[in-house]
């Protein structure tokens, strides 16, 4: 597998999935720690962001076991809920952002490049309690307060920016599932949160070039999405409508306004004929339609196949997309049974053509993929090493189908695994590792390289030596 000399081969965490709760002031929750404190009991084993990885007082061990294993890139966030002491005004936690600031510069010593996102549902808790969170223009407001104050802070040092993480999940488990707190089905809320992060990300974008930081370092600003590959039962007219109707509320409502800036004129009608448009002013359309973003992180992990709906639509219940579609098992399919998703490497070829045909081959790259599995202690050898061949041949199909993409002309610079370390995740908690490094939490969150570690790190290696060889022949 020869990946380009350029290709970034990294990998993904976030701030409240390691960090943990030291420092953390009382009136710094974000709505995860809400929501934890709220229903600790949902979370497996009751694990949760209060202590995570400890990563906030072991960071530099972890930038040493990234810099062993050969990362060109890490990728975590900025906790908004932690970096202020005053939402309102946004004024800086000093001790926090100095950990930030030792942080940025200890990847940079240490060769890896940092990727910084300015909320992984960070939202902090008295914006959600007080205004409904990402409900409420005032937040969006808010956001862009705190934007500018981590880009006055970090914008000298770090070249690469993102908004969102994934800017469609909370409201949809939170408003159109009903999964997780408040447990709300309310399907014109979820609407009205998808348009203002859309609007938020325009407006961050406009700050960062108002301030001309590509200017003055070169960096870039995006947004971190996470389409859901969509795929049709058959060719038939009513499966093909079906997963047209699913890519457009689970796809198209972040990839459109982020890249194109406009939303497709069939989801206006679908919001008037079921009455959960969002409200937007036309000025607010114009600014999202001005201020796209520079690059895109997709997040894939697993396709979605859908199929026309078989049995009829419950109408005493609150809409939900799910009115037009009903999800669909292909036979025979790959599955990891830990985690129940279906292991499709070709979503990266599909996904690579749809960036170069549809989106204008922006530049992207993958900023989350990888393989959660229960009980990996299990697969220890003599010597203590997960023995994880299982991700190592994960990894290798879907980087191969991703290089495929690349060989077809399409913009992709990069793969991010998902995760550097094993990490604490939605009410899931430690169960399903993701990790190249094994957080063992009997011995203290103590770190072990996984053979999927060795195995990244000779890949970088070979890597490293291509580029020295070409720098020589050139």
């Amino acid at each position: 597998m020869a990946l380009p000399n350029d290709f970034i081969l990294g990998a993904a965490s976030s701030a409240w999935q390691t960090e943990g709760w030291s420092g953390k002031k009382e009136t710094q929750d974000s709505y995860i720690d809400l929501w934890y404190k709220n229903n600790k009991h949902v979370w497996h084993n009751g694990y949760g962001p209060a202590i995570a990885t400890d990563f906030y007082n072991r960071y530099k061990e972890d930038v040493a076991l990234m810099k062993e294993i050969g990362l060109t890139h890490y990728r975590t966030s900025i906790n908004w809920s932690r970096f202020l002491t005053d939402y309102e005004d946004a004024i800086v936690d000093e001790e926090y952002a100095a950990y930030l600031d030792s942080l940025i510069d200890e990847l940079i010593q240490n060769g890896v490049e940092p990727m910084i996102c300015l909320e992984h549902y960070e939202l902090p808790a008295v914006l959600f309690e007080t205004y409904g969170g990402w409900g409420s223009k005032h937040v969006i407001e808010l956001f862009v307060k705190y934007a500018e104050k981590v880009f006055e802070r970090y914008g000298d040092r770090v070249k690469n920016w993102f908004t969102f993480n994934e800017p469609i999940v909370v409201q949809t488990r939170m408003y159109l599932d009903a999964i997780r707190y408040p447990f709300e089905q309310n399907t014109q809320k979820w609407m009205q949160w998808n348009f203002n992060k859309a609007l938020a990300t325009a407006k961050v974008v406009q700050l960062f070039r108002k301030k001309g930081y590509k200017e003055k370092s070169g960096s870039k600003i995006g947004v971190i999405l996470n389409p859901e590959v969509t795929y049709a039962r058959s060719s038939a007219k009513h499966d093909q409508d079906a997963a047209r109707k699913h890519d457009l509320f689970f796809n198209k409502m972040f990839l459109d306004p982020s890249i194109k800036g406009e939303y497709p004129s069939e989801l206006f009608e679908l919001m008037e004929k079921h009455d959960i448009a969002f409200d937007a002013a036309d000025s607010e359309l114009q600014i999202i339609k001005e201020h796209t973003v520079d690059y895109v992180g997709l997040n894939l992990y697993f396709p979605h196949r859908v199929k026309a709906r078989t049995t009829a639509w419950n109408d005493s219940v609150p809409f939900h997309p799910a009115y037009y579609y009903e999800m669909f098992e292909l036979p025979g399919r790959k599955m990891n049974p830990f985690r129940g998703w279906e292991i499709y490497p070709q979503i990266m070829l599909d996904m690579a053509l749809r960036m170069r045909g549809e989106y204008g081959n922006i530049e992207w790259f993958i900023a989350e993929n990888g393989m959660g599995v229960e009980n990996e202690f299990t697969n220890k050898d003599e010597e203590g090493i997960i023995q994880d061949d299982y991700r190592i041949e994960f990894i290798s199909e879907h980087l191969k189908w991703l290089l495929k993409g690349v060989e077809e002309g399409s913009n992709c610079t990069g793969y991010m695994l998902w995760a550097f370390t094993d990490n604490v995740s939605p009410m899931n908690a430690f169960k399903n590792r993701y990790g190249l490094v094994e957080i063992d939490l009997e011995e203290g969150r103590n770190r072990r390289m996984k053979k999927s570690a060795y195995w990244y790190k000779e890949i970088n290696h070979k890597r490293e030596m291509s580029v020295k060889n070409d720098e020589i022949y050139k």
